[in-house]
């Protein structure tokens, strides 16, 4: 009869759940990207207010991909978490899915 030691660390099982998060975070964070061209291309806000615009809209979408790659690799939990709500802010159809994947997911990250 063998036993485990007490310290022994428990085994997680892997789900698709961080995988399919950060898919969902990198999409919004290209997303960011794509209205950012468009603002610009476009007669968009102009000044100082169009520049903030464009400049939230290009950080977001940093921070929604760093977070989404991140996810993929299962490692800092908060930076996976602050991606996906930078991709609320983006959209909200791709980031409230993945926030709620990479909560219900916490277990899986290192």
């Amino acid at each position: 009869m063998t036993t485990t030691p007490a310290s022994s660390p428990e085994v997680v099982k892997r789900t698709g759940k961080p995988t399919t998060a950060g898919i969902l975070s990198i999409i919004a964070g290209v997303v960011a990207f794509l209205l950012f061209i468009l603002i610009a291309s476009t007669d968009g806000p102009e000044g100082v207010g169009g520049a903030i615009a464009g400049l939230s809209l290009i950080a977001v979408g940093i921070l929604a991909i760093i977070g989404g790659v991140f996810t993929l690799r299962r490692r800092i939990w908060g930076l996976a978490l602050a991606g996906a709500i930078c991709a609320i802010l983006t959209s909200l159809v791709l980031g409230i899915p993945a926030v709620i994947l990479i909560v219900m997911a916490r277990q899986e990250f290192k």
